[in-house]
């Protein structure tokens, strides 16, 4: 089977399918191709007989650093993520849905994913980070949300669901970037090693995982998963979908993106993220 892919590299390895996130001059950032090339992936993956567990990883420095916004936030608007005001939140949820349904791809998974986190998996790369089913961190990497703060909400709620909610609310109520050892301190991530030792270190895991039977994997995975749906993980992502969007047109949202059109998205994301009370960033 062939496919070409623009932001994503799939080999198959033995009982591993190996997804690369591939565009490491941008530190693999999220663009419109990503997300549905990141389920065909694994979709491939999963209709291969001799695959049994999946490894993502992000090619260079970083695993993902979100959602590429020189393209979503410098661009005038209409874009995606920002239309004209006044603005139809059911337009912005169909393309928002479809990304957290690409990502929750890797959840819903027959076959486990393993994902491995060096320098950086923050917004939307902590999104795809979060719904694999195993992470594996270096100990100097840094995962979090920080449009948490102004212009987002995470689509697939994996923060609770991984975290519970004293501490999704630590991290979503400051929006902060913890290391691979705080990670693993609050359970997020299965392990957090030093940075020289990741790919080993995962490789076992992986190969591990692979050592058993495709029907065993299926069924514990499948199992556990199904806990979660139980909870009512639909609704609660189908209202963080929602709020997503109002976030990113809502009077502060509106301000963030004219900032980023003004002084480029990364001098207005060092803005909100400082923690200066900024007349924009407090329109209300």
């Amino acid at each position: 089977m062939t496919e070409t892919y623009k932001t994503l590299r799939y080999e198959s390895d033995g009982r591993v399918a190996r997804i690369t996130l591939n565009r490491p001059e941008h530190l693999n950032a999220i663009t419109d191709d990503t997300p549905g090339e990141l389920r065909a992936a694994v979709e491939r993956a999963n209709w291969d007989e001799a695959v049994h567990v999946i490894a993502l990883s992000g090619a260079g420095r970083a695993f993902c650093s979100g959602y590429d916004l020189k393209a979503y936030a410098e661009a005038p608007r209409p874009v995606k993520g920002s239309q004209d005001m006044p603005w139809d939140p059911l337009v912005d949820y169909q393309w928002m849905r479809h990304c957290t349904d690409c990502f929750m791809s890797l959840w819903r998974s027959l076959k486990p994913v393993v994902t491995k986190v060096q320098g950086y998996a923050v917004a939307g790369g902590s999104d795809i980070a979060l719904c694999s089913d195993l992470v594996v961190m270096a100990e100097d990497a840094r995962i979090g949300y920080p449009p948490a703060r102004i212009w987002g909400c995470p689509t697939t709620a994996m923060w609770v669901y991984r975290l519970g909610a004293e501490k999704a609310k630590r991290m979503l109520l400051t929006g902060d970037l913890i290391d691979g050892i705080t990670a693993k301190a609050y359970g997020l991530v299965i392990d957090a090693v030093p940075a020289d030792a990741l790919d080993a270190h995962t490789e076992a895991l992986i190969q591990r995982m692979a050592s058993v039977p495709k029907n065993q994997l299926m069924m514990q995975k499948l199992m556990v998963n199904q806990a979660y749906d139980n909870m009512g993980m639909n609704s609660t992502q189908t209202l963080a979908t929602l709020f997503d969007g109002i976030t990113r047109h809502s009077p502060e949202g509106v301000a963030f993106k004219a900032r980023c059109e003004q002084v480029g998205f990364k001098a207005a994301v060092h803005e909100r993220d400082s923690g200066d009370p900024l007349a924009w960033r407090n329109a209300r």
